[in-house]
């Protein structure tokens, strides 16, 4: 059954949903587009160019548009700080949600937003996109594959010359007076890192820092370190102020340390180290070329395009989407717990964090 989707938010992200996400999902009707909004009138020529959408479907007020189309969902493209309104208004319109990350600009909002899609029956998926790229996907299967035994330790290196404003994500980036690495691009780092672990977070240490030298107002860098509750250790080293890009999106290094052996993603690039008692010793290097090649994986769909089709399917009565609202909530308390360690340097307990912001006759409540 095809989705009714209303895309809220056409410019900027909003641009990339209209001509790269919906289109493969339009095609194979996974989905139509019966309208689009965005308060930037200008912004709305993205949807009418890319999804050959009519002009009378698009809007600049939301609730317009809910109201004169009989949809099954929206999907917010917007701010974080403008969700929480649109999330009320699409359930009041008996709409189903998919969002763009973070939920909310907040933990507490993120708490509030979900606990309003739990009390009215209403289905809200996340779009971890990273979490389903090919390469990252590839790198799960074979940590779940079991073939290597558990494993005890990963790490994720992201490192890029983006210290002068703009050259990351645009300017807004620049403005955030507080944690923009952890908020805008940590969240999905952190995220692909907690789910090839599997089980939950115990314990986040963070330090973050802006040296003096870059156009930041808020922290471009952060070390983290995560301990899971079986025993896992994450180490996760995200700096926007390197002299040079090291690992910039899409390429980044991600370690994996199993029993029989080291697996090894590097600028898309998965090699497996197995382990070798005869080569055991403290010295020298082994570059990533003497890895196995392992080849990834295969599938018409990845990233937000895959997150659409799976959210579709939900809402036509299958599975829930992993990254649905409630299960991204742990995620959400893993960044935002990271933020309250680097701003007090203290190591923060994630679910002790989480708990913390649930009420005891909250939805949420078994989440404690």
């Amino acid at each position: 059954m095809t989705c009714q989707l209303i895309q809220i938010g056409t410019g900027n992200q909003g641009e990339a949903w209209c001509r790269e996400f919906l289109p493969p999902n339009v095609e194979d009707e996974t989905v139509e587009v019966v309208a689009a909004v965005d308060v930037n009138e200008a912004a709305l020529t993205n949807a009418v160019d890319a999804l050959s959408l009519a002009p009378d479907r698009c809007y600049i007020d939301a609730e317009t548009a809910m109201a004169e189309h009989d949809a099954d969902a929206v999907a917010l493209v917007v701010p974080p700080h403008a969700r929480k309104e649109l999330v009320s208004l699409a359930i009041d319109y008996d709409l189903d949600i998919l969002t763009e990350k973070p939920i909310a600009a907040s933990m507490d909002d993120a708490v509030e937003i979900v606990e309003l899609v739990e009390e009215s029956d209403t289905k809200m998926g996340v779009t971890m996109s990273h979490r389903f790229r090919r390469d990252i996907s590839s790198l799960r299967q074979q940590i779940r594959s079991g073939k290597y035994g558990p494993v005890d330790y990963l790490y994720c290196r992201y490192a890029v010359n983006a210290r002068s404003r703009g050259s990351w994500a645009g300017e807004r980036l620049y403005d955030f007076d507080e944690h923009p690495l952890l908020i805008d691009g940590a969240i999905h780092h952190l995220d692909l890192l907690a789910d090839m672990a599997g089980g939950r977070a115990e314990t986040v240490f963070c330090r973050s820092w802006n040296p003096e030298y870059s156009d930041f107002a808020g922290d471009p860098n952060a070390i983290v370190q995560l301990g899971m509750e079986d025993g896992t250790t994450i180490v996760y080293e995200g700096l926007n102020t390197a002299a040079t890009s090291f690992n910039g999106w899409w390429a980044e290094r991600v370690r994996a340390n199993c029993e029989a052996a080291s697996l090894v993603l590097d600028d898309g690039e998965l090699r497996r180290f197995p382990y070798e008692r005869s080569a055991e010793n403290c010295l020298g290097h082994t570059s990533l070329e003497e890895g196995d090649p392992i080849d990834l994986e295969t599938g018409e769909k990845w990233e937000n395009a895959l997150l659409i089709e799976r959210f579709a399917e939900w809402c036509a009565g299958g599975e829930p989407m992993e990254t649905n609202a409630r299960a991204n909530l742990r995620s959400m308390a893993i960044v935002f717990a990271a933020i309250e360690s680097a701003e007090t340097g203290e190591a923060v307990n994630v679910q002790e964090f989480l708990t913390d912001r649930i009420d005891s006759d909250s939805p949420l409540a078994e989440l404690g």
